[in-house]
């Protein structure tokens, strides 16, 4: 549905997930963004796990129909790796040059990434330890100016040309200072031959392909509205559930769990003896509320499953409190089953938290009678949302 004529500075957030591809275009107007155009359509590709030929075309021939569907007019775009595709920690290392700090992350990286370090991109940001800049972070020169896995496309665009970052220019090799002797430093790492599948769909569809990121930059600029609380943002997806601890408007613990929708939606098929469409119905009818004996065992059975994930989240809460950090304030909840009924609830029971549903639309202008609608697919729209901020705020 195209909702406004085209506006300059219109952006493309195109998020592609396993079970479907979510797209959102915004148009910045004065200091906000304004809702042009939006559209998801399901598609059973998991592009992750299956970079087959088939599925790529498979993804590109949805993603193509569903431009052409929702009216986009801007060929300018930004997408996201899946958080559970890529690596991440933070680690701490002495103040040096920034030569030196290239080499130092690159030698750090080979500790904990179980891959060849060629086989990788590596990006990195030093992270504001007084955490009074606007972004929460204290940016290297392999950084953009925003909150997001920077430049990783542009570096995967420079390996793969003639021309070398290094050859480009000379730029003065600074010793880099914070208050602390240490730097805290936020390091991603992606692989090589994921970037290059998600670039070869853009290049088909002829869009420009303004940046690559990760899933969990996009849904902390789209749900985080207090850049100095300690929040945690719970991506619930049909396939895999992503845990990410936001600290000073960052993303600095990542972990990923094979929990989402389908694992619930199948535990009650099997726990009923019913199909997967019914058993589907009965989960977003149902939820964890306790209805008549008959259905009890829906509850229960999402309960169960819940339960990897609840210890999971537990198990971060641990972690991240033992690091010397304080504690977690809130839980947002975001993806395709946040709207489980009596999910908020049960969460805030069992953790002991404030739990609520993130609202990917709160930065976006968008006409009053759209509210119950986008209120209802906001969910599932977090990532893509997020993607199209980054390029017009």
């Amino acid at each position: 549905m195209d909702l406004f004529n085209k506006k300059k500075q219109d952006f493309l957030g195109v998020d592609i997930g396993t079970s479907s591809i979510k797209i959102v275009q915004l148009a910045r107007e004065g200091n906000k963004a304004k809702l042009i155009t939006y559209g998801m359509v399901d598609v059973d590709a998991d592009i992750i796990r299956n970079k087959t030929p088939e599925t790529i075309k498979l993804i590109t021939q949805a993603l193509e129909k569903l431009i052409e569907k929702s009216r986009v007019s801007t060929k300018m775009c930004s997408t996201a790796l899946p958080t559970f595709s890529v690596f991440s920690s933070v680690i701490s290392l002495p103040q040096m040059t920034k030569s030196d700090l290239n080499s130092a992350v690159k030698w750090e990286a080979k500790k904990f990434i179980p891959f060849p370090i060629e086989n990788m991109i590596l990006d990195w940001k030093i992270i504001n330890q007084n955490g009074n800049s606007q972004q929460g972070n204290q940016l290297s020169d392999n950084s953009d100016n925003g909150i997001g896995l920077s430049k990783i496309f542009n570096k995967f665009e420079a390996e793969n040309s003639k021309v070398k970052p290094g050859n480009q220019s000379k730029k003065t090799d600074n010793f880099i200072k914070t208050k602390s002797k240490f730097n805290k430093i936020l390091l991603t790492a992606a692989p090589k031959n994921l970037v290059s599948v998600y670039v070869e769909i853009f290049k088909e569809l002829g869009l420009n392909l303004f940046s690559l990121e990760v899933e969990s930059f996009a849904m902390t600029r789209a749900l985080i509205n207090d850049e100095n609380a300690s929040a945690m943002i719970v991506d619930i997806g049909s396939v895999t559930t992503d845990v990410c601890v936001i600290e000073n408007g960052l993303p600095i613990l990542n972990r990923s769990i094979e929990v989402g929708g389908n694992m619930m939606t199948e535990s009650i098929a099997k726990s009923l003896n019913i199909s997967f469409d019914r058993a589907e119905q009965f989960k977003q009818d149902f939820g964890l509320t306790m209805t008549n004996e008959e259905m009890n065992n829906i509850p229960k059975t999402i309960e169960e499953t819940l339960s990897p994930m609840v210890n999971e989240i537990k198990y971060v809460f641990d972690l991240y409190r033992k690091q010397g950090n304080k504690k977690i304030d809130k839980v947002i909840l975001s993806g395709g089953s946040a709207y489980l009924p009596s999910l908020v609830d049960y969460l805030t029971k069992v953790l002991n938290v404030s739990v609520h549903i993130g609202d990917a639309w709160y930065k976006v202008m968008y006409p009053k009678e759209l509210k119950p609608v986008l209120d209802e697919v906001g969910p599932r729209f977090s990532v893509a949302v997020g993607l199209a901020l980054r390029g017009i705020m």
